[in-house]
């Protein structure tokens, strides 16, 4: 097999990626529970650790149940925050956060494997993304955009948000979530068209991949650093715009 063939599947992973979590980054800055992606994509990374490091030969059908329910109790404990205490919400879901990293530190001390594993969860090298992990995430993307007009639901947005994050924290790690997520929403938030910011997100994780094979470097590391770059991006254009404007005579 040759390279082109080989970053196939890799590529369509992450661009699958982007289209299931952006639309739900658009919620979250809605929302403003910036937290709840690491919250919950750290829970269902380790309900996932958990599976495998208790549970003999987990790899197969109990690893992503497994990660689905860590995820979902980790959604219903943020909405129920979110509700009684809209104040202190996202203080309180950056416990959440911090709890669930714990939670995995401690399980990944009970293992052999556990800190390879757990790296793997946090960024995962997306060179190794199979077509059952693209299918699943594009599964994720047709479900999500389908009902994108029902995430305005919070009870909607907390289930689907669970079940994707749970599904491509296990294939994407959790920094490449988290990017997904924000660095599109914020150019979208800050007047780029939808279908402009999902380009230069999809244009920003291919980067990442192809530097990674450049470079050599961990694919997920590059991809999550090139999003967070193409995010921080659209705060410094705007406010060049800002200035240009306000020097216009």
């Amino acid at each position: 097999m040759n390279v082109e063939a080989w970053f196939v599947a890799p590529a369509l992973a992450l661009v699958a990626g982007v289209l299931a979590l952006a639309p739900l980054g658009r919620q979250v800055l809605r929302r403003g529970v910036v937290f709840i992606d690491l919250a919950v994509a750290q829970a269902a990374a380790a309900a996932a650790l958990a599976a495998t490091a208790y549970v003999d030969h987990a790899h197969g059908f109990f690893t992503p149940v497994a990660a689905a329910v860590g995820a979902l109790v980790s959604a219903a404990m943020v909405a129920m925050l979110s509700r009684r205490w809209p104040g202190q919400r996202e203080a309180l879901i950056g416990l959440v956060y911090i709890a669930s990293a714990c939670i995995a530190l401690l399980i990944a001390r009970r293992h052999p494997h556990g800190g390879e594993q757990l790296n793997a969860l946090l960024a995962a090298d997306v060179l190794w993304a199979g077509w059952l992990q693209v299918g699943a995430l594009a599964a994720c993307a047709a479900a999500v955009l389908a009902t994108i007009r029902k995430l305005a639901h919070d009870a909607w947005f907390f289930v689907t948000f669970a079940f994707v994050a749970s599904v491509a924290v296990q294939v994407l790690g959790l920094f490449v979530v988290f990017a997904a997520l924000i660095a599109p929403a914020l150019w979208y938030r800050d007047g780029q068209s939808y279908l402009r910011a999902m380009a230069g997100a999809v244009a920003a994780v291919l980067a990442g991949l192809a530097m990674s094979w450049i470079l050599d470097a961990p694919s997920g590391v590059m991809v999550a650093l090139l999003l967070a770059l193409y995010g921080v991006s659209s705060v410094m254009i705007r406010r060049n715009e800002v200035t240009e404007r306000s020097l216009a005579p």
